[in-house]
């Protein structure tokens, strides 16, 4: 892939801001080189700008090389990061599809790039044919949530390879809730597509959304134009640490999810049994797409009751939607207790 092709010309010559901590490598025993105070240690010291530590622990766990991996403050810096490095304001575009989740036309709108949405079809399935008619020489991003958000259900693989193939673009797959899915997902085709940008996160399966700790792979040639955009220091270091900590975790983490799948099942049949409900969606992620007879209603009934799920009635596709995250098996007992009690 010919990346400066794609990266905006600003991007691609910019000189970026050089810390003292980029600037030294190595051991030391004094630090006089970045006007930290010398007391309060370690939080007096700036954090490792490129978190090398952490992101070979990561790339130990995800099977990829160190190099490939960009840290974000969420996925949303991921997504962020994205616009700035390949889209010129005012004159590019980027596509996705509709529904999906909502960031990608937020960040957008806010780095005024247009953004081209593309309808799934009945299935909450990509639309290939549709979805490149709307390629023209000023896209330069293809946003693919999968599992997608708010459906829960994987996009086709073959038709993300398809769009990866015709398209010379870059193509971000936004796998935040690929660990509830039976599937490994796209990190492991890195290697096979040049224009391939792969992001997770630490927010769903690991349970640690107050982290704000995302991840985007891709080349390592792309994450260089990523570490250019980036502000210097944006993982702290208590968010590094706790991350280390965590990724030791992997077999609790791995039993947690297998249980949330579990309670995925559980939750569906119980649902699938209520009278209000008309339609339970298929789910690769840990919530359920839940078509009901009255969705505002439902919903306004469980909020005065103390529980909270998502109202999607007014999006595309969702008509008296709600969409329900798999709780611990107390909570959704909880739910479906309120639910067989409701009446108009």
């Amino acid at each position: 892939m010919d990346l400066e092709k794609w990266v905006r010309p600003n991007i691609w010559n910019l000189k970026p801001y050089s810390s003292a901590r980029d600037e030294f490598k190595g051991e030391a025993s004094v630090f006089l080189d970045a006007n930290e105070n010398p007391y309060n240690a370690p939080y007096n010291r700036y954090p490792d700008p490129l978190q090398w530590e952490l992101k070979k622990k990561i790339a130990e766990v995800k099977g990829v090389k160190p190099e490939s991996i960009f840290l974000g403050v969420g996925s949303d810096e991921c997504i962020d990061v994205l616009f700035r490095a390949f889209c010129e304001p005012g004159i590019d575009n980027v596509l996705s599809v509709d529904p999906t989740y909502g960031m990608y036309k937020v960040c957008a709108d806010i780095n005024n790039v247009e953004y081209r949405a593309v309808c799934l079809n009945a299935d909450f399935d990509i639309d290939v044919e549709a979805l490149l008619d709307r390629v023209d020489e000023h896209t330069k991003v293809i946003f693919l949530c999968s599992p997608n958000n708010p459906s829960g259900n994987l996009l086709s693989y073959s038709k993300i390879e398809r769009v990866l193939d015709e398209f010379d673009g870059i193509v971000a797959v936004d796998e935040a809730y690929i660990d509830f899915a039976d599937t490994p997902g796209f990190l492991p085709r890195l290697g096979d597509y040049d224009n391939l940008v792969v992001m997770h996160t630490f927010s769903k399966a690991w349970g640690s959304a107050a982290a704000r700790l995302g991840m985007a792979f891709a080349s390592s040639e792309m994450i260089a134009i990523f570490n250019k955009i980036k502000y210097p220091y944006n993982i702290n270091l208590l968010t590094q640490q706790y991350a280390m900590q965590l990724l030791d975790k992997k077999a609790t983490v791995r039993e947690q999810v297998e249980g949330l799948k579990a309670g995925r099942v559980a939750l569906r049949e119980q649902l699938s049994q209520l009278p209000i409900v008309r339609q339970v969606y298929n789910s690769d992620a840990n919530f359920l797409l839940v078509r009901v007879d009255d969705a505002c209603g439902i919903y306004n009934y469980l909020v005065d009751r103390g529980v909270i799920v998502r109202n999607r009635h007014k999006i595309t596709l969702c008509g008296n939607c709600l969409r329900i995250t798999i709780g611990t098996p107390a909570e959704n007992d909880i739910l479906i207790d309120l639910l067989n009690k409701y009446t108009r």
